[in-house]
Formats: structure tokens, C-alpha cells, sequence
């Protein structure tokens, strides 16, 4: 089984437990994620291998971590993610990456990102549930922050943070890479 087969199954298991678990019908998941209920249906048979922005939005609605959702199990109080389990979710031909490093889910889904935008590259995210705070470390590189279509100059060695329930996204103007550890914490799903 490649790896590819190995999280498209994995999220489909996981998909099909939160969903009971939070007593979401097909319809109900899909109106809150906004997403079709057919694309619920293909994911949860492992027959489509949805876009990471498809995840996102699927996971916000069900309250828990991009990383809850790709998960085969959940580990013990302490978990070591190794470099090489780590989650490459988004890359373009320049080189730019985000890797999800590790998540949890108390009190509510919190994630650890590590990202690299290569020089011209951008990524966008759409709003996040109201209370969803975002957390930025810019390592090298100068970041182009834009929220609520304002847009924030971060330097290297500056930091950010922001709560992300309006459209935003990072965009890397510069002549070098922007290498950034990104924290989002997610509200529990009430």
C-alpha cells in the first residue's frame, strides 16, 4: 500500500468516527463545512483523495485537527512525531511547502506548522471558525501577512499573531525564501 493509500484510508476511518462521534448526518457535515455530501461519500469510501483546502474546511466543522483527521490512532500522553511522519500537505514546482509537524486536540484541535514560501510564491486560506487564532515565527525571509485583505510586512525574527475567521493568506515578496513556524488553535466544536 503506497503512502497515498495509507491516508486516503486513514481519513476515511477517521472521517467516519468523528462524524458519529459528533452525531453529524452526511447532510448535516456537509452544510457546515461546505462541501458537497457527495464528496463526504467518496471520502469516507476511500475513493477520492480530497484537496488540502477541502480537508481543512472538513475538519474545522467537525472541531478537531488536520492531524486528528490523518491519524491512524491516537498515541499516548507523550508523542514523538518523527521528521520523516510528518505531513506534507501543499508544494509547488518553486520549492514553497507547508509540513503539519504535529496537532493535539486539548482543549480544542492545536496544530504546529512548518512552512516555506519560495520567492513570487503565495498561499490563501479561507475563514476559519470565529476564536480560531493563528500564531507566526518567521525564521528567514521577510513574510507578507494578509488578512481581511490588509496586508502586514513580518521581518525575520518577527512574529504575528491573528485570528483567522477572515480570509488570509502568505505571500513571500522577497528575493529569498521565507521560512515560518505557524501555530493554529482551534476553538472545540461546541
Amino acid at each position: 500500500m503506497t503512502d497515498l493509500d495509507q491516508l486516503t484510508q486513514s481519513l476515511a476511518r477517521n472521517l467516519k468516527h468523528w462524524r458519529a462521534e459528533r452525531g453529524f448526518t452526511l447532510d448535516a457535515l456537509a452544510a457546515r463545512a461546505g462541501v458537497s455530501r457527495g464528496m463526504i461519500i467518496q471520502i469516507e469510501q476511500a475513493r477520492t483523495n480530497p484537496s488540502v483546502g477541502t480537508t481543512v474546511k472538513i475538519a474545522d466543522a467537525l472541531g478537531v485537527s488536520i492531524t486528528t483527521l490523518l491519524d491512524y490512532e491516537q498515541g499516548p500522553q507523550v508523542r514523538i512525531v518523527p521528521q520523516s511522519e510528518a505531513v506534507r500537505l501543499w508544494s509547488t514546482e518553486a520549492g514553497s511547502r507547508t509540513v503539519l509537524l504535529v496537532g493535539a486536540e486539548a482543549p480544542g484541535p492545536f496544530e504546529l506548522w512548518d512552512w516555506r514560501l519560495m520567492p513570487g510564491d503565495s498561499s490563501t486560506s479561507d475563514p476559519h471558525p470565529p476564536g480560531t487564532v493563528e500564531l507566526i515565527h518567521v525564521r528567514s525571509g521577510t513574510l507578507t501577512l494578509l488578512v481581511d485583505d490588509a496586508e502586514h510586512e513580518v521581518p525575520p525574527g518577527a512574529s504575528a499573531t491573528f485570528e483567522a475567521k477572515a480570509p488570509h493568506g502568505y505571500r513571500n515578496d522577497g528575493s529569498e525564501p521565507v521560512e515560518m513556524t505557524m501555530s493554529v488553535i482551534i476553538p472545540p466544536v461546541r
